[in-house]
């Protein structure tokens, strides 16, 4: 998966300009030359070794899960990789990739800014020069992010059209690519977009499940009973879930937004109450008016605020193979201070929406289960905006 059209089931394609569609094709061939290059797989390993700090580690939270008193939390720690996310895994394949066709300059987009921050530390390591498109509710909410980017040379374009959050910042960002598609390349910061994207964001995410894998049966001596991840567009989730999907022992989970909660307009719950629709020039779950628009979406964590989702997501729901819950604002917050007070880590807000299900699910488990979450990014970049909410000033 996907099939040669991009597809995953139903899911996916290419529904795009035709202008577009033949650069998406030009990307499309030269990723799938370029990655089979002895030369290429070299760098991008050396980077992920000494560069990102691969593999990360696998800790057992013991602390927390001996208050639950029931399930062992264990967290693959992706916030332990420089920059402190998961995004770095993916923005040093398409900055790589980037150089190795000789583009000019990398667009992209991004929510919370780690994305940003990410992809400009990979096109600074490559020299490539950086543009970033980011809505300005964003540009507010994550000041040390958009702070890190500046100083990593960027370019960075405030988007103020619409509801100023991911979703604009994504037609921003596509809009400046379609200007000179022969000179640029998009580089897409989740596994959503046309293909190739989804495809090659994930295959370059799944060194998490990889790792994760091998780490679990060393520790424990077997898989993991459940794993956990957020999922917005769902890049940490597809990095995980990729490894562990033919094993049906492993009960795999993905952990949407649910905001305010989901009996109001307010959350970003795409798999719970989407429906099958276009975004973006692909083909996944939508939130949608009747008219096939996007509607606007909310949830605490800028990094999950998005209408669609990735159609490999869409496709693993519709064959049964992962579930898809919500986690409320106020249960990711609590879970944001359980896990800093109990076991020191602090967590992105994105990443506690998985700690606040594995926090709900551990108790409902004998002691004897084990559930992996994927802690996907660290909590730095929302300590203001935490502690204004929480009144901790």
């Amino acid at each position: 998966m996907p099939d040669a059209e991009g597809y995953f089931g139903d899911f996916g394609g290419s529904e795009i300009p035709p202008a577009l569609k033949q650069a998406m094709d030009d990307i499309t061939r030269a990723y799938q030359e370029i990655c089979q290059r002895e030369d290429f797989r070299q760098e991008l390993q050396r980077l992920l070794t000494h560069f990102v700090g691969r593999p990360s580690p696998v800790y057992h939270c013991e602390r927390l899960s001996q208050q639950l008193g029931g399930a062992q939390i264990y967290l693959k720690r992706e916030d332990l990789n420089h920059t402190g996310a998961h995004k770095i895994n993916h923005c040093l394949g398409e900055a790589l990739l980037a150089r190795f066709m000789g583009k000019k300059k990398v667009i992209a987009e991004t929510g919370a800014g780690q994305h940003g921050v990410a992809l400009a530390t990979a096109c600074a390591l490559v020299g490539i020069p950086c543009e970033i498109h980011m809505g300005q509710v964003d540009i507010e909410k994550e000041h040390p992010n958009v702070m890190r980017m500046k100083i990593l040379g960027c370019t960075l374009v405030p988007v103020t059209r619409g509801t100023a959050t991911l979703k604009d910042a994504v037609d921003s960002a596509f809009e400046e690519y379609l200007k000179n598609p022969t000179d640029y390349i998009y580089a897409i910061g989740s596994v959503v977009g046309p293909h190739p994207f989804p495809m090659m964001v994930r295959d370059f995410q799944k060194v998490i499940g990889q790792e994760a894998r091998e780490q679990m049966q060393d520790m424990t001596g077997e898989l993991p009973d459940v794993i956990l991840a957020c999922v917005g567009g769902g890049s940490n989730a597809m990095g995980l879930f990729d490894a562990f999907l033919n094993d049906e022992s492993v009960r795999i989970m993905g952990v949407e937004p649910g905001g305010k909660g989901l009996d109001t307009p307010d959350h970003a719950a795409t798999m719970t109450l989407g429906t099958p629709g276009v975004i973006h020039g692909f083909r996944c779950h939508v939130l949608q008016d009747a008219s096939g628009e996007p509607l606007p979406v909310h949830s605490i964590a800028s990094g999950l605020d998005y209408p669609g989702v990735g159609p490999q997501h869409s496709y693993l729901k519709e064959m049964g193979r992962v579930e898809y819950t919500s986690i409320t604002d106020q249960e990711c917050l609590d879970a944001f201070m359980t896990l800093s007070r109990t076991e020191g880590i602090i967590p992105a807000l994105e990443s506690a929406h998985a700690v606040a299900q594995a926090i709900k699910l551990a108790p409902t488990l004998s002691q004897d289960k084990v559930i992996l979450v994927n802690l996907s990014g660290r909590g730095d970049k929302d300590l203001d905006f935490v502690c204004r909410k929480l009144g901790l000033n």
